[in-house]
């Protein structure tokens, strides 16, 4: 209990430490970057953007922009992290064969050999079935459960395993889809502020400033598109994450319920 509150507390302060670090990011790009003074006429941040230069326009875009930023980069760090934790979870091989070598060694009752096939796997599906096979070995020699308790013991064992497996597999894709919402209402907020400032500068005394109302425009423009693309690619990940996550499982579920047969067969 102890070792998983520890476990827990350091996925935490990863996913604390790494929103921070790319806040601070985020604001740095922005403003020593982007606000780079060589991006804009006359060496002045204050002033236009030099013709072309996207560096500059980006920065026009206002406060909200390093905000933008530092979402986008809080979303490549996860996208790269669940990629990373999903190959390690797949294990060594192909699953497919991974499962047919398993399922022929079950057929042998080389349960020995089934585990060590396991740890050499080392993928999610492996160690619920490692779990399994510990499981399935102790039943056998049991002599005081009737076969229907024995059957029904190794079918919880499985799906403890996989319980245990889950929350490893989902881990953090929470943050991807609350990117997929949040990064939409963000860029609207700097949309929202701009479009303010462009009207304000419509609404000044005299002729319209036309640098103001550029500007204002710009900024809603930019604020807009940061936050349609973060969203957008938060969606896609979460998205295909999740289906290759469906597919572990189906898998675990398919094997579990392969070796919970196989061991009921050897009972009859």
């Amino acid at each position: 209990m102890k070792g998983q509150t520890l476990k827990d507390a350091l996925k935490s302060v990863f996913v604390l430490s790494v929103i921070l670090l790319c806040l601070v990011a985020g604001y740095l790009i922005w403003e020593k970057i982007m606000g780079n003074p060589v991006n804009f006429e006359g060496g002045n941040p204050e002033g236009r953007a030099l013709t072309g230069n996207y560096l500059g326009m980006v920065y026009k875009g206002g406060m909200i922009v390093p905000i933008l930023i530092a979402v986008n980069l809080i979303l490549l760090t996860f996208i790269i992290e669940r990629f990373i934790m999903l190959m390690v979870a797949s294990g060594k091989g192909n699953l497919n064969s991974f499962v047919r070598k398993l399922q022929s060694l079950l057929n042998e009752d080389k349960i020995e050999e089934g585990t060590e096939l396991c740890d050499s796997q080392r993928s999610s599906l492996a160690n619920v079935m490692k779990s399994g096979l510990k499981r399935y070995r102790e039943l056998q020699k049991d002599k005081s459960l009737l076969n229907d308790q024995k059957v029904l013991a190794i079918q919880k064992d499985l799906e403890e395993a996989t319980a245990l497996e889950l929350p490893t597999l989902s881990q953090n894709l929470v943050i991807l889809s609350t990117i997929a919402s949040i990064s939409v209402l963000i860029g609207l907020i700097g949309t929202v502020v701009g479009m303010i400032k462009a009207f304000g500068a419509l609404a000044t005394s005299g002729a319209p400033d036309a640098v103001a109302l550029a500007e204002g425009i710009s900024e809603a423009l930019i604020n807009t598109a940061f936050g349609i693309t973060g969203s957008t690619l938060a969606i896609i990940f979460y998205n295909y994450y999740s289906s290759k996550i469906d597919a572990m499982t189906y898998k675990m579920d398919e094997a579990s319920f392969s070796l919970t047969q196989t061991f009921a067969s050897t009972l009859k």
